[in-house]
């Protein structure tokens, strides 16, 4: 009875150990549960991998002088470009066509606030409101540009980035940013926002720009600002506006016009072409200094004009037009002297070393690929599993009937 009771219990709890491992394992696949139509949207043939995402080296851009490589035949950059510090890019790409010492650091004035809009627009819903009080106000620098925001007063955060891309108004980003975690906050993470970019000649010091001792920017780090910036529909949009209406006292509101003069074509200078923004600045002490980017077809262009020396009016507009036509002319035709994109981190170790993109094109591999190579294991595909296993749970049967055996006979007394 002792023997036949433990054989029993050895099969049970062996039958019960094939039971749990076929439950455990994943549904059978349409090919062995037989014919099953998937549904239309699904693949079924191999994706194709990632490509490699391209990189330039940048590194000739920190070389002072003109850097550009135009094809043969065509022509250089505009050679009466008087800012101590200009930039060309295709932005889709972010491929730098041209320019002149990149990373020289300058003070950007309004500028800079295609960063705070860059860093804290994400964090404040475009549809939410808030009530102005006067410590929002505080710490406005003199003379600053402002849009006309009124302490007691409740605003859209959509009007607030109108206030701050057509009138560079301070009073807005001084609003924006208490709203945000507080001015000193927003300075940290502004400058925690431009190393993750890869723009490492930026330092922050007030939110909006105002000229402020150590604070700069280079005209590469603009650019990628800029470009960071337009990928953002939101931030696009308002770069784009060339005329709204803001909210004043009283239910009453008045018309803003934006200040970049080749979106508006304000004070008699001829609008650009496709022209999209992005944003001007000025201080005594930065001089005029210009983020304007342009659509023609399918191609756009960026380029950063940063103090033209020559003393011309609107010079930074007609400096900027020179370069975005130029841009549009060589590109497609000139090789790229550097990269608005972060360099790639450096490759893991192992087999891919070397491989650009390998880190990247692994991370991105589609969630089919994965789900699929979690119903194989050690290189047996699913279909396999299921009779290994009950192979696997007859033969633990046995040898458990074998075991109990041996172990009868060793309790048998001698006859």
């Amino acid at each position: 009875m002792i023997i036949r009771s433990a054989t029993r219990t050895a099969l049970t709890g062996t039958a019960a150990l094939a039971t749990g491992l076929l439950v455990l394992l994943p549904a059978a696949s349409p090919a062995t549960a037989g014919p099953r139509s998937l549904p239309a949207h699904i693949r079924t043939d191999p994706l194709p991998p990632a490509p490699a995402p391209a990189y330039v080296d940048s590194s000739g851009l920190y070389d002072s002088g003109t850097q550009a490589r135009p094809a043969p035949g065509t022509p250089a950059p505009p050679d009466d470009i008087s800012a101590l510090s200009w930039l060309v890019a295709d932005a889709d790409s972010g491929d730098v066509l041209a320019a002149h010492d990149a990373h020289r650091k300058l003070p950007p004035a309004s500028t800079l606030k295609t960063l705070f809009a860059v860093t804290a627009m994400p964090h404040l819903p475009a549809q939410s409101r808030h009530t102005v009080t006067q410590a929002d106000l505080s710490g406005i620098g003199e003379g600053s540009s402002m849009v006309g925001v009124e302490a007691g007063l409740s605003y859209q955060v959509a009007d607030l980035w109108r206030g701050v891309f057509l009138s560079s108004g301070s009073d807005a980003v001084h609003v924006l940013a208490s709203m945000n975690g507080g001015w000193d906050s927003t300075v940290t993470q502004m400058q925690r926002r431009a190393r993750q970019l890869g723009a490492l000649d930026t330092h922050v010091v007030s939110c909006d720009g105002y000229d402020t001792p150590g604070q700069v920017s280079s005209a590469f780090d603009l650019a990628v600002f800029g470009r960071t910036g337009l990928a953002n529909p939101q931030f696009a949009s308002y770069a784009a506006t060339s005329d709204a209406q803001f909210p004043g006292e009283r239910g009453a509101s008045f018309g803003i016009q934006n200040t970049n003069r080749l979106l508006s074509g304000a004070h008699g200078v001829q609008t650009y072409p496709g022209m999209i923004g992005v944003k001007n600045g000025y201080t005594t002490h930065a001089g005029n200094t210009l983020i304007a980017a342009a659509r023609h077809g399918n191609r756009t262009m960026l380029v950063t004009v940063m103090n033209p020396q020559s003393g011309a009016l609107d010079a930074v507009y007609d400096e900027a037009r020179h370069l975005l036509d130029w841009g549009f002319d060589a590109d497609g035709h000139a090789t790229p002297v550097g990269s608005l994109a972060p360099a790639p981190p450096p490759q893991a170790a192992g087999a891919d070393r070397g491989r650009p993109g390998h880190a990247a094109s692994a991370a991105a591999e589609p969630v089919r690929h994965r789900a699929e190579a979690g119903t194989a294991s050690a290189g047996l595909p699913a279909g396999v599993l299921v009779p290994a296993v009950l192979v696997g749970a007859a033969l633990l049967a046995g040898a458990g009937v074998m075991l109990v055996r041996r172990a009868g006979r060793r309790r048998t007394p001698a006859s």
